[in-house]
């Protein structure tokens, strides 16, 4: 897209009633969490089938720590940024329809795959078109809602994640039990496939900064990567939140895709209860999804005080360590139902602050990139090391605990990281108005 084309697009926009309507904000919103949800569901529903290709390919744990999450991570996080960049300089709707339909036909192509690499190649895959999501969404969204209702808005787009838990959960785990594996990867593939066709025809384009009022000054043109991603690594605020996020996604991750082994081998579940009870809780963890966004933009509105931004997520990160205890070394099934539903809850409410606050320490053309090295950090770290970490000490402890007691004492030990990821987003916490206001001057 040319200067002149870009000129163009903005001057026809500034005339369509269309994006500026209330519930047409409310629609693209929705859409983009739909595509989100189906993103995260491609993403997810590895977590339940994993005992069962684990049996199929005779793998060990460590192997399958690589295949839910370093593999996948490593493509994701790289590609992330390159191809936020691209968003940064063209159509963002464009970049996002065609990544879902990339990562929705290799979903599929996860089922028909024969050998342990081959699935692997899949992985890979899906994680190269997944890593062209979240970027250009968010920075749709930061166009189509100011930044007091931001945090808001991106809970909401957040909640496609427990979303997407709830469906990869379910669907994985009964499609596995009533027909396999391989049947499970196309039943969660297929309909991403309908998703990219609604985003390509019904989204919108807006004009960049429309929603910060300051259309009219705006840089047409991006900045080189290299420049954006100094800028944004030297605002002290956005560096410790990016690796508080990444620190607490090591937790995140290591659950999500490991939490139905660890039901089926503790608690004796099948692939079908496990998905249905980890259904359940996702989508209680979505009322913290959305109440982290929603405190976060009420407290700092009425406090005039954005420190909350990051005070919310830290202090939610730091409540929810007992928890995570509670949940992997209780006895009682029912002890375990209750300490998931608040670990769940309280470990979600991060996503809606942190990512409103990449968005807002970001000049308007640095947006997509924010958010992709948020992800970058948070992927490599998070869903990198997580699962292949827990991997690695539940295969060490195999030998003298037993199969499920190494997998619990792997999920506990990474646990701990939170209190390290507590205090970047305190210290994060300190400099955020400051950079705001440079993020303002400097678009």
């Amino acid at each position: 897209m040319t200067k002149a084309d870009v000129r163009s697009e903005s001057a026809v926009q500034l005339a369509n009633p269309l994006i500026a309507a209330r519930w047409y904000c409310g629609y693209v919103l929705g859409v983009l969490t739909l595509a989100y949800a189906v993103n995260v569901m491609d993403r997810s529903v590895l977590a339940v089938l994993l005992d069962s290709i684990k049996h199929t390919f005779s793998l060990t744990d460590t192997q399958l720590g690589l295949l839910g999450g370093l593999a996948f991570a490593l493509f994701y996080a790289t590609l992330g940024i390159p191809i936020a960049a691209l968003a940064d300089r063209t159509s963002r709707r464009n970049v996002l329809a065609v990544c879902a339909l990339l990562w929705s036909v290799m979903t599929a192509l996860c089922g028909v795959a024969v050998s342990f690499p081959l699935l692997l190649a899949a992985r890979v895959g899906t994680a190269v078109g997944e890593a062209g999501g979240t970027p250009p969404s968010h920075s749709l969204i930061s166009d189509y809602f100011p930044l007091s209702r931001r945090a808001t808005a991106l809970s909401l787009y957040a909640l496609g994640v427990p979303l997407g838990q709830v469906l990869g959960n379910f669907l994985g785990g009964w499609g596995n039990e009533l027909y396999g594996w391989r049947i499970a990867f196309i039943l969660v593939g297929a309909p991403g496939i309908l998703i990219a066709l609604l985003v390509r025809f019904t989204v919108k384009e807006p004009i960049r900064g429309r929603s910060d009022a300051v259309v009219a000054g705006a840089s047409s043109t991006a900045p080189k990567l290299s420049v954006a991603l100094k800028y944004l690594w030297g605002r002290p605020s956005f560096r410790h939140m990016s690796i508080a996020a990444g620190l607490h996604s090591l937790v995140w991750y290591a659950g999500s895709t490991l939490n139905a082994s660890f039901l089926h081998r503790s608690h004796g579940m099948t692939s079908g209860e496990a998905g249905s009870w980890l259904a359940i809780f996702a989508g209680v963890a979505a009322v913290g999804t959305f109440l982290g966004g929603y405190l976060g933009d009420f407290i700092s509105v009425r406090t005039k005080d954005r420190r909350w931004y990051m005070w919310v997520p830290g202090y939610a990160t730091l409540a929810m360590v007992p928890f995570q205890f509670s949940s992997y070394m209780a006895g009682s099934l029912w002890l375990v139902v209750a300490s998931f539903i608040m670990m769940q809850t309280l470990g979600s409410m991060f996503f809606g602050p942190s990512f409103a606050m990449s968005q807002g320490l970001a000049p308007l053309r640095m947006r997509a990139v924010a958010t992709s090295l948020v992800l970058f950090i948070q992927t490599l770290v998070g869903l990198g090391l997580g699962p292949l970490v827990v991997g690695m000490i539940s295969d060490h402890l195999k030998p003298s605990m037993g199969d499920a007691q190494g997998l619990r004492y792997g999920l506990v030990c990474v646990g701990i990281a939170n209190l390290w990821a507590a205090v970047h987003y305190f210290r994060s916490a300190r400099t955020v108005r400051e950079d705001l206001v440079m993020a303002t001057a400097y678009a």
